[in-house]
């Protein structure tokens, strides 16, 4: 849904095959329909709980038997869970939002980067948030925090990874409308305060992210690794 289907999308329409993850919410024929490749190649669909590693291994797997080779892994799961304060936090609430948002993108990126090329055009982008770098909206703390840790997992791994020719870059959106994230967890109020804080007038959409992800997935973006990139209509910036 939303910024992964985007995203999908755009790489497809780059050129790529592609094999998209989904736990609940399985895409329908219709969109499976518009990343078959100009050859014919159809695209490969799997039901996967991310944050289970005898979930995540089969998937990567069945990628490699599917299409014979993994180039840009782009680690796009993740959630706020459940919007809540310190005084209503409790730990397993905490893990759960930290497994979903960290964890997954642990699991995938072990399982996946073994299999990218190493010849500088392996390619791991994260999605991150804007509120990994101001906190979020009130009763993000989990999720700030998580989104936050996505820009060290990526430094960190940018480093790691370097010497072996493969990149690592993450993309951190601010309001992307026409998703399902704030239709479920912020209120109009707060949608309109955010919208009226958006310098270039108008809340992003998920194409704004999708074409950011297709640039860092191409040859164009080779020298850039450990980056972060802001998508937010200069809401933010550093």
């Amino acid at each position: 849904m939303g910024i992964g289907a985007a995203i999908a999308l755009a790489l497809a329409e780059a050129g790529a095959r592609i094999a998209l993850t989904y736990r609940t919410h399985a895409p329908d024929d219709a969109f499976l329909e518009q990343l078959v490749t100009p050859s014919g190649q159809s695209p490969l669909a799997l039901a996967v709980e991310a944050t289970s590693e005898p979930d995540v291994v089969p998937a990567v797997e069945r990628t490699l038997e599917q299409f014979g080779q993994l180039d840009v892994l782009v680690n796009n799961v993740g959630g706020l869970v459940q919007r809540a304060t310190l005084a209503t936090l409790d730990l397993a609430a905490w893990r759960s939002i930290l497994s979903v948002n960290l964890d997954s993108m642990f699991l995938f990126t072990h399982h996946a980067v073994p299999h990218l090329p190493t010849h500088g055009t392996g390619r791991v982008i994260n999605v991150a948030s804007l509120a990994g770098h101001t906190g979020g909206h009130p009763g993000a703390l989990g999720y700030a925090t998580s989104k936050a840790g996505v820009f060290g997992f990526t430094r960190a791994l940018a480093t790691e990874l370097g010497p072996q020719g493969i990149t690592v870059n993450a993309l951190a959106p601010g309001f992307i409308e026409a998703t399902p994230f704030h239709d479920t967890f912020t209120s109009a109020e707060s949608k309109q305060r955010t919208l009226a804080g958006i310098p270039v007038g108008r809340p992003g959409r998920p194409g704004d992210v999708a074409g950011a992800a297709r640039w860092l997935a191409s040859d164009d973006a080779a020298f850039v690794s450990g980056a972060v990139i802001d998508v937010n209509g200069a809401q933010y910036f550093h």
